[in-house]
């Protein structure tokens, strides 16, 4: 089916990572905007953003990934409004008919309901507790949250089971649930994952510009901390030649903030997200864009993007391990790095129903 993936004339971009909309790559046609030859003045619309509804039918999403720490997840939204321009989730959206650029941004989709979805499976005969990820492909505490609240719903779904849990966000609105994560943090089953890609505010906002900045991400740090959540920063992801010089900066800050531990990622560019990558580096940071890119495909074998397990999350050779020794130095230094404990699966138990008898012990 033909599918208009272009800018309409005269539409205004505000605050958006992408600058482009190109059509997925499973789309047969690509339309290009072209000029009517009317010399008529455009109206000037700014594009905004949409969230679509979906009834779930599945909450809980495994995967046999040897890189990933977890094996399920949960995912309250598809797209993500941070727009960050660098996220590896992007392409996902060509599944939904949709651009992986502005779409991704723009073209939200809300699963309100799972969390009765998610009550249904974690009750199931056959299953085995083990912790549940959320934030593992978009943001659940992305600016709709606030309105949708469709990962509130998930946490209370999860407290009440005191299912262990672990979160990943740079969404502030993380403070919001405190009511419910302290009591689950004082039972040893969640912790958070906070993400700072780096500490100037400028570049944050051009990278991702709507997600918090850098010094109010630190200060959600201090308040999950003074709540009794673990917190583990995030350096993620270090863009060679961009933001790898403040890798001791960020967890120097996150130390003092309160976080007890830290973790890096390389940059990845699967599929859709190098073209948009690039187009950004040559607006925003045309000076470094070939040093960029260069970097980048020498840690990841010369390619834009190494998809192998093992070599995904980190890249390999000169600069990686240059990378990964100075992460482990400051480390050291800042006394992030202390493992953190294992959440906790003994406390499992699905909770009675309505009008169910109470279990006598």
């Amino acid at each position: 089916m033909e599918k208009d993936d272009t800018l309409l004339p005269g539409q205004r971009l505000r605050a958006r990572g992408a600058s482009g909309n190109a059509s997925g790559r499973f789309e047969p046609r690509a339309r290009v905007a072209h000029h009517d030859g009317w010399d008529l003045p455009e109206e000037e619309r700014l594009l905004r953003t949409e969230v679509r509804l979906e009834r779930p039918r599945s909450a809980l999403s495994y995967n046999r990934s040897p890189d990933l720490p977890f094996d399920r997840s949960v995912n309250p939204y598809r797209g993500c409004e941070h727009g960050c321009i660098y996220c590896f989730a992007r392409p996902s959206h060509a599944y939904l008919n949709l651009s992986p650029g502005l779409d991704f941004e723009t073209r939200l989709i809300a699963r309100p309901g799972i969390g009765a979805v998610l009550d249904r499976e974690l009750r199931a005969k056959g299953y085995e507790v083990a912790p549940i990820a959320l934030g593992t492909n978009t943001d659940p505490y992305q600016p709709i949250e606030a309105e949708h609240r469709v990962m509130r719903e998930v946490l209370e779904v999860l407290s009440a089971f005191n299912h262990p849990t672990a979160i990943t966000t740079k969404g502030t609105l993380i403070e919001r649930d405190l009511d419910i994560l302290a009591p689950m943090a004082a039972q040893g089953l969640v912790r958070v994952g906070l993400s700072i890609t780096t500490l100037d505010p400028g570049l944050s906002r051009r990278l991702e510009p709507r997600a918090p900045l850098p010094a109010r991400r630190l200060a959600a740090i201090r308040r999950l901390t003074a709540a009794g959540i673990p917190v583990r920063v995030m350096v993620a992801p270090v863009i060679p030649g961009l933001t790898d010089p403040e890798l001791d900066a960020i967890l120097a800050a996150a130390a003092e903030a309160g976080a007890s531990a830290a973790s890096w990622i390389m940059l990845r560019l699967p599929l859709e997200v190098s073209p948009l990558f690039q187009d950004w580096l040559s607006e925003h940071a045309p000076d470094r864009a070939a040093k960029v890119m260069a970097r980048v495909r020498e840690v990841h074998g010369g390619r834009d993007y190494d998809p192998a397990w093992g070599k995904r999350m980190r890249g390999e050779g000169q600069w990686s391990t240059l990378i990964d020794q100075r992460f482990k130095l400051a480390l050291a230094r800042t006394g992030l790095s202390q493992p953190q404990p294992p959440l906790r699966r003994d406390l499992f138990r699905p909770p009675p129903r309505a009008g169910e008898q109470l279990a006598l012990f």
